[in-house]
């Protein structure tokens, strides 16, 4: 999403007061951080762990993080961004405790097997509708999709992260987030499709 000159600057100047704010440890500050990104952070969560129990925990974990290094933000990154990436490491180090792979490891078939070619630098927009527009449907899905390819489509269609900024929060190369991502909507295509061929109860197929 390419913003205006005035509301890049807009977007700075608000990164560059919450920066203040969490130096100072303002729990006002906080609180509103808490209200505006609540929703997003507890959909991301659940979408890595699968576990509503578990994502409350790393929830509560997230802004623990937040409040204590709070003077670790410079202003200079999105602060959703930000907060995922402590989202995103703070799953990886439960995973590691767990003796589970962490996400880099558990991408399907390995993303170094053979170089990936895209066509182009975004999905195409018939592509970004349909996901919006089936978003229900796609939520049930994304569980079964490899972690990897699950949490770059869900911060880049659900959070509309830029691919430079889900390169930011997952440590990838730019190259590795594009092909995480069109090798998740290839997945993710025939599962919907497979989805919606089955007939519920009154034995109409599902639409």
């Amino acid at each position: 999403m390419v913003l205006s000159a005035d509301a890049a600057r807009q977007v700075e100047r608000e990164n560059a007061e919450i920066a203040r704010g969490l130096k100072l440890q303002d729990p006002e500050l906080l609180d509103r951080l808490i209200e505006l990104h609540q929703h997003r952070l507890m959909r991301y969560l659940m979408f890595l762990t699968g576990k509503r129990e578990v994502a409350e925990d790393l929830f509560q974990e997230v802004w623990i993080r937040v409040l204590r290094r709070g003077s670790q933000y410079n202003g200079k990154a999105r602060f959703d961004t930000w907060i995922f990436t402590i989202a995103r490491n703070l799953v990886i180090d439960l995973s590691r405790k767990r003796t589970m792979s962490s996400l880099d490891e558990m991408c399907e078939g390995g993303e170094n097997e053979r170089p990936f070619e895209v066509s182009g630098e975004e999905p195409s927009p018939l592509e970004q509708f349909e996901f919006r527009e089936n978003a229900s449907e796609i939520a049930a899905v994304l569980q079964t999709l490899e972690p990897s390819y699950r949490e770059v489509l869900t911060l880049r269609f659900h959070e509309e992260l830029s691919l430079e900024e889900i390169a930011s929060v997952t440590r990838a190369p730019l190259s590795t987030v594009k092909s995480r991502l069109y090798r998740g909507l290839a997945a993710l295509k025939p599962r919907l499709q497979k989805l919606r061929s089955i007939p519920n109860v009154s034995g109409e197929v599902a639409r």
